[in-house]
């Protein structure tokens, strides 16, 4: 295998994994986080958290989705098994199941970048203050934001077993 080609996929692997890890964390973790520190009235409040903790796993959430899908894409275009158009056709005519596999993988990253790019990161900067929206525009931002990140949650399951069965034999 060309050299390019394995950093390209280590790169895809380990961008996936940050990308997948912080997703986790918001829905898991943060979410819940912030709703305790919301009823503690003796705790230091949710600032902390949106303050310095948010703003930085955002930051490394949303360049990792980007470096993820980028890298999956130069890995579909120099893979001699893969073509980003066989791919993203799902294999229809090629009669190719690998082709089928990595595009159902491929097309739920791609839907899961736009949810990240166009969906959760315009609608976080109105509730972390970075652009200005009144109280019920907040309301709205958080909401979207939310249920965009709670669909790449679900999302993530059936992306990760396409991509991984695609390259591992599990093709379906």
């Amino acid at each position: 295998m060309d050299s390019i080609l394995v950093l390209d996929r280590w790169l895809h692997f380990l961008a996936g994994i940050t990308w997948i890890g912080l997703l986790y964390y918001f829905n898991l973790v943060q979410t819940q986080a912030v709703a305790a520190a919301n009823n503690d009235s003796q705790g230091p409040g949710p600032a902390a958290i949106s303050k310095y903790v948010a703003p930085r796993a955002l930051f490394f959430f949303r360049w990792s989705a980007l470096v993820t899908w980028l890298s999956g894409l130069i890995y579909l275009e120099t893979a001699p098994q893969y073509s980003i158009h066989g791919a993203f056709t799902l294999g229809v005519g090629a009669h190719n199941l690998a082709l089928t596999t990595i595009g159902m993988g491929a097309w739920l990253g791609t839907i899961m970048l736009f949810n990240v790019w166009v969906l959760i990161w315009p609608n976080q900067k109105k509730l972390l203050g970075f652009v200005e929206a009144t109280p019920e525009k907040k309301k709205k931002a958080a909401r979207v934001a939310f249920l965009a990140s709670r669909t790449n949650t679900m999302l993530s399951l059936p992306m990760l077993l396409f991509m991984g069965g695609a390259s591992h034999g599990l093709l379906f």
